[in-house]
């Protein structure tokens, strides 16, 4: 069975608190007012954990749900984020199957021992936005736990006039994950060896600029068995190209539902039950699955 490793539910207590909010990020009814971008109209029938077909969780073994790095909770003051990460938090872990969930902090005030508590509840690991510098104290919490890190986008700046809707996505959010994943490369892992790290939407297909990265001085090693990516957005041809640079073993499935569906990845069964199946339990877990 699969796993998705990437989707976003907002449960009642979530709700609730985004509601008792009256600056960005908060909810009007289900209106949604960010500083970064547009008010959207959340549709209520997205949040709905028993929609499993709407949801794409039809059939899967596992769907892990993050909080909604974009909203900017994270970097709140604590006094705000905590209240709004307890309540992801509550929410999240009262999901029931197929639904597991990373975890997420505050990076403001960043609290080492809080984390670790957190993630002691039984979160699969921990989330933060691509926008974060994560400090060695936090990642330290989850190679002792042998957890693993998700990076997600964060919120985006503020936009342009005249820019259309879909900007935020298409722009900064790519232009992110894009500085992440070598920022990962050059400065994390050399402190971190052990720690498993998974970029959402591919990484923003950093990965593919690897002969501009040798041209400018950059090197180039051998791919990193401990960097995932995963596929929300993208399709077939994007992960084509990504195998073809990473090879099979780093690429694993998700979805970012309610917002997109898990895609087609157009390279056969083998690829298909590395993809969903084995790399994702891999970057759980940290162990070779076979099945």
């Amino acid at each position: 069975m699969s796993v998705d490793v990437h989707q976003h539910l907002w449960t009642s207590t979530f709700l609730d608190a985004l509601r008792a909010r009256d600056t960005p990020p908060y909810l009007d009814g289900w209106t949604l007012i960010l500083d970064g971008e547009p008010p959207y109209e959340v549709d209520p029938a997205d949040h709905d954990p028993s929609d499993h077909e709407r949801r794409g969780t039809a059939g899967l073994e596992l769907a892990l749900v993050s909080l909604s790095s974009p909203l900017g909770i994270e970097f709140l003051p604590p006094e705000e984020s905590w209240p709004l990460i307890d309540a992801y938090h509550d929410g999240a872990l009262a999901l029931g199957e197929p639904y597991g969930a990373w975890a997420a902090t505050c990076h403001s005030e960043p609290d080492p021992e809080r984390l670790a508590k957190d993630l002691d509840r039984g979160f699969a690991g921990l989330q933060i936005p691509a926008t974060a510098v994560p400090g060695d104290e936090l990642l330290d919490v989850l190679t002792e736990r042998d957890l693993p890190l998700f990076v997600h986008p964060g919120p985006a700046p503020r936009q342009e006039r005249g820019t259309p809707p879909w900007w935020p996505a298409l722009v900064p959010y790519v232009q992110q994950m894009h500085a992440s994943w070598h920022y990962f490369h050059a400065v994390v892992r050399p402190r971190h060896p052990r720690l498993r790290v998974c970029f959402a939407l591919l990484a923003g297909l950093a990965p593919l600029h690897s002969e501009r990265l040798i041209a400018r001085g950059g090197g180039r090693g051998l791919v990193d068995p401990g960097f995932f990516v995963e596929t929300s957005s993208y399709g077939p041809r994007a992960i084509d190209a990504i195998v073809r640079e990473l090879g099979i073993d780093v690429v694993v499935n998700g979805s970012d539902a309610p917002y997109a569906r898990a895609p087609e990845t157009g390279l056969g069964a083998a690829a298909d039950h590395a993809i969903k199946t084995v790399n994702p339990r891999r970057l759980i877990s940290g162990k070779e699955t076979r099945t």
